[in-house]
């Protein structure tokens, strides 16, 4: 297997960054018309006019709102909206996959984030930075040990503006309490790295300037959750050597479950997918199938809820008739045949994601 002690890791300081947050961050009340894909298309003001209502339904009736998103809603400034779609108690939850929880830290700790893939990949330090692969991970495993979810333990430490690094005595305390294997493993876990990394016992500051700007920190401050659903291999901080498998395998699998419960209770709710062309979709089907498994053994159903999905690829199916025939290329897209295939009401929309989210916040408090 590759050592990843071998690799000379660089300070994030020396990293050109290619997005700043101040020059991103989006005013919730800001004019969406600049992004949208087709300005005035009826069909685009079809489907915001039935998602604003959609929202506005499932909320009056205590119904959740889940929003799940792709990174690029983050990259592009849209942390903003979506804090207040959280505070002002339109959104219940937001989920998002690994990249989206690394862009969203990296704003909140340097407010800055993005780089020259090409240009480090070439040079062979792409994402092998130090400070955001040690912090993450360390907050993993410290979440792991504190049994909270890949989400909440970024968010706690943005929020917070730190880590608590325990006794080893205490570890060890943990390690040999057989009475709860999960917390015994993920104390073993956080040992190694507190021996491995020598971490002093006590409160690691961590200054994160920007935190205002932080979806997940947000989210922590106000219960809200934010899963976090990443996969093996696919973001930065698996270059680092603080990177630990069994941490991570903890929290995602934590906030699986816990964004499987928020789909358990749909039935009357609302789930927006945006930007999202793999994580969303798939974590949706297994969860839906899952909370069905359990509905239906209770003679209960989640069959009412609205789907709207967001991306950019333009709207050449209907898909309110249903499936495209196999040799149709829409059949391959993957966000919408498996959302399709869900029951409830589904409905896509070819837009970028800030003018859909400036659209739905404004659409929710002005009319």
């Amino acid at each position: 297997m590759f050592d990843k002690t071998r690799l000379h890791v660089h300070p994030l300081s020396e990293r050109a960054n290619l997005l700043q947050i101040r020059n991103l961050a989006l005013d919730p009340m800001a004019s969406p018309d600049s992004w949208d894909m087709v300005p005035g298309d009826s069909e685009m003001l079809d489907f915001m006019a039935q998602t604003v209502a959609a929202v506005k339904a499932a909320r009056a009736k205590g119904r959740p709102v889940i929003v799940a998103f792709g990174a690029h809603s983050i990259k592009n400034g849209v942390g903003p909206v979506l804090i207040a779609l959280m505070k002002e108690g339109w959104v219940t939850h937001l989920c998002t996959n690994g990249a989206g929880v690394i862009h969203d830290w990296e704003f909140a700790y340097q407010g800055e984030s993005g780089e020259d893939v090409r240009a480090n990949i070439a040079e062979g330090k792409f994402g092998i930075w130090d400070e955001t692969g040690f912090y993450i991970n360390l907050a993993l495993r410290v979440g792991a040990w504190q049994g909270r979810g890949y989400g909440a333990s970024v968010g706690a430490m943005i929020a917070e503006e730190g880590l608590e690094i325990p006794e080893e005595a205490q570890l060890k305390r943990d390690a040999a309490d057989l009475s709860d294997l999960d917390r015994a493993a993920a104390a073993l876990d956080f040992l190694e790295a507190v021996r491995t990394f020598k971490l002093d016992a006590g409160r690691i500051r961590i200054p994160h300037p920007c935190k205002g700007m932080s979806v997940q920190g947000e989210a922590h401050r106000s219960g809200i959750p934010f899963t976090g659903h990443p996969m093996f291999g696919h973001d930065i901080i698996y270059t680092h050597p603080m990177n630990h498998g069994a941490a991570i395998g903890r929290v995602a699998h934590r906030d699986f479950l816990t964004y499987a419960e928020g789909v358990r209770q749909l039935q009357d709710g609302v789930y927006l997918s945006v930007g999202s062309a793999v994580m969303s979709p798939m974590i949706f089907e297994k969860a839906l199938s899952m909370a069905r498994n359990v509905a239906l053994s209770q003679g209960e159903a989640i069959d009412r809820f609205y789907l709207g999905v967001v991306d950019l690829a333009p709207a050449t199916w209907d898909w309110r008739k249903g499936e495209p025939p196999k040799g149709n290329p829409a059949y391959y897209l993957r966000y919408c045949k498996t959302f399709n295939r869900m029951g409830g009401t589904m409905r896509y929309a070819s837009m970028d994601n800030r003018a859909f989210f400036l659209r739905l916040y404004q659409g929710l408090v002005q009319s």
